[in-house]
């Protein structure tokens, strides 16, 4: 056991500055495999390959997010709202680890290694296990990270429109790409937050910052989130590990690591998703899919090999996003090319060209407002005390789809 005198660590953040650690059971929780793994999860997946700083981890993020809750935990007490030592702690551990449960790359694999389990049921399994081993002390942590606890505004700072996750992720995320737009004033916003009928509401003075936080999480999302090269390596990286699966399950021989094979062995989903298969999730990060596609690229599988070859050398697919679904003929145009240049069949060439659709929708009123408190001491929804024109625009979903093919040559 480390001496307790070791438990009083400071984290210096690019953003931030120095990130105190609140007590010593967040310090052992920082200190725990679970969450020692997230130093080896990209934050942004695939982003990097548009924009080469963002190599930031879901590590960074977490203690990123706690140290926000932090700052807002002090500035409603400030304002008279109670909050206790253990509602405070369960802030932070449910901040902590709302991530916890992130695969390889973020998004990518909950499409692939498991089937139909979201990161944030995977990181409930993972809250759930450290409260058998930290003896029940994140039972009211797991609570508001599922939304039950009675004073509502406590589950709004972890989950809502406008949550300590979101005000950490869009700063940080913009710092790291370099991409200015999407850098909003956490520091503000948070100063200005309160709550009212047990719901968070943004005083008055603080409307601009928030139209900015909307604004900026829409550049955000079509610049960089939903940017087509990354989109596109996305969806290779999933079509990597279908491809593996497809062959592992017909007796072919492929390099990973025995976390990797097992996931590649096993179809995965909720109903046989137990804590054998968490701990083996456990140990799974980003160097397992690298290191098995440095593998693959040299294999004798036409799909897998290029497929492989295109993230490691980035050599990626052409995409293009239109404002209209994309027709079946302009697909086939691009498959038939591609069978017969490479002699291969439809169904191989359906890994190569493929289309989707992406939407975004930077502020849901339908969902959860984000309530404005006047000077009159009436709450409005944002769109309504705003006026800001864009932001109705703001509210409304906007879809685009995208297809993609090869360049010239695989």
């Amino acid at each position: 056991m480390r001496s307790s005198n070791n438990k009083l660590k400071i984290f210096n953040d690019p953003i931030y500055g120095f990130i105190t650690i609140p007590n010593s059971l967040i310090f052992d929780l920082i200190e725990h495999k679970y969450f020692q793994r997230l130093r080896r999860i990209t934050q942004m997946g695939m982003s990097y390959l548009v924009y080469p700083g963002a190599h930031h981890t879901r590590f960074h993020h977490a203690l990123g997010s706690m140290s926000l809750m932090a700052k807002a935990v002090n500035v409603l007490r400030f304002k008279g709202i109670s909050i206790s030592e253990e509602e405070e702690t369960a802030l932070y551990i449910a901040i902590l680890l709302h991530d916890i449960g992130h695969g390889p790359f973020s998004h990518a694999m909950e499409h692939s290694i498991v089937n139909g389990i979201s990161h944030e049921e995977i990181s409930l399994r993972f809250m759930e296990n450290l409260n058998s081993e930290f003896n029940g002390s994140l039972t009211l942590a797991i609570k508001m990270f599922k939304g039950e606890y009675e004073r509502k505004f406590m589950c709004q700072l972890i989950s809502s429109q406008l949550d300590m996750d979101r005000a950490d992720y869009l700063k940080r995320d913009s710092f790291y790409t370099g991409v200015a737009e999407g850098n909003i004033n956490s520091e503000r916003l948070i100063t200005m937050l309160n709550v009212v009928d047990d719901e968070i509401v943004i005083e008055e003075k603080g409307i601009y910052s928030v139209e900015k936080f909307l604004i900026s999480r829409r550049f955000m999302y079509w610049q960089v989130y939903l940017h087509k090269t990354s989109l596109s390596a996305e969806q290779i990286l999933i079509r990597v590990l279908k491809r593996a699966k497809e062959l592992v399950s017909k007796g072919e021989n492929l390099t990973a690591s025995q976390p990797l094979m097992h996931f590649l062995k096993t179809d995965t989903d909720l109903s046989n998703f137990n804590n054998e298969s968490l701990d083996i999730f456990s140990q799974l990060d980003d160097y397992d899919i690298i290191m098995a596609m440095k593998s693959w690229q040299h294999h004798n599988d036409f799909v897998l090999s290029n497929l492989c070859d295109i993230i490691i050398n980035r050599d990626l697919l052409k995409v293009k996003l239109k404002s209209n679904p994309i027709k079946s003929s302009a697909l086939n145009k691009h498959k038939s090319a591609l069978m017969k240049k490479y002699a291969i069949s439809e169904y191989e060439a359906n890994y190569f060209v493929f289309s989707g659709e992406v939407s975004n929708q930077a502020y849901n009123p339908s969902k959860e407002q984000i309530k404005i408190l006047l000077k009159t001491g009436k709450v409005k929804d944002i769109t309504k005390a705003s006026d800001q024109l864009n932001l109705n625009a703001l509210s409304k979903p906007m879809t685009k789809y995208y297809i993609c093919y090869p360049k010239n040559k695989l």
